[in-house]
């Protein structure tokens, strides 16, 4: 499957926009595997530097889990205010402590305007920003997290794949 609609200005990214590998993940802030995949993707970043554009899109399985949507919710918020990936990380580094006090304390940290986020996760901008991102990943054939994409493409394995994968190809 491939990546629809491909990654543009109204994506999240980190790294080199001209990169040879473009990496997109579909995640869900209360899933375990990506948790578990959070500390391998920062790996691959710092190995292969500008080599790789990572991307993040939020795809919440609020089924299985609860607080997955107020925490995608909680980092667009905080994009708002210029700190996306800051809110990304420390939602992944505290997993098990998911909720408004954490994001609350987390906006605290990052010097954000309270108040100013608190209505943002309200807002429509946010909320669809939320639902676009899920939607493509329902678009481009996604049924779990993490869900990886390389230059386009579905990838088919998780996080540890991924990276013997990139080894494997730049040596």
């Amino acid at each position: 499957m491939s990546l629809r609609p491909a990654v543009s200005s109204i994506d999240h990214v980190q790294g080199n926009a001209n990169a040879a590998v473009e990496l997109v993940e579909f995640g869900d802030y209360q899933c375990g595997f990506c948790g578990a995949a959070f500390p391998i993707v920062k790996e691959i970043q710092e190995t292969f530097g500008d080599q790789v554009k990572f991307v993040f899109r939020n795809f919440p399985l609020v089924q299985a889990h609860p607080y997955a949507r107020i925490a995608a919710l909680a980092a667009e918020a905080a994009a708002l205010q210029g700190k996306f990936w800051e809110m990304h990380d420390a939602i992944y580094m505290k997993q098990d402590e998911l909720g408004e006090e954490l994001f609350i304390k987390q906006v605290e940290k990052l010097g954000l305007d309270v108040d100013q986020f608190k209505k943002d996760m309200e807002s429509e901008k946010v909320q669809t920003k939320v639902e676009d991102d899920f939607e493509s990943g329902m678009r481009s054939g996604v049924n779990g997290t993490p869900s990886f994409f390389v230059n386009g493409e579905k990838f088919d394995g998780g996080a540890t794949d991924l990276y013997a994968m990139l080894k494997e190809s730049s040596s």
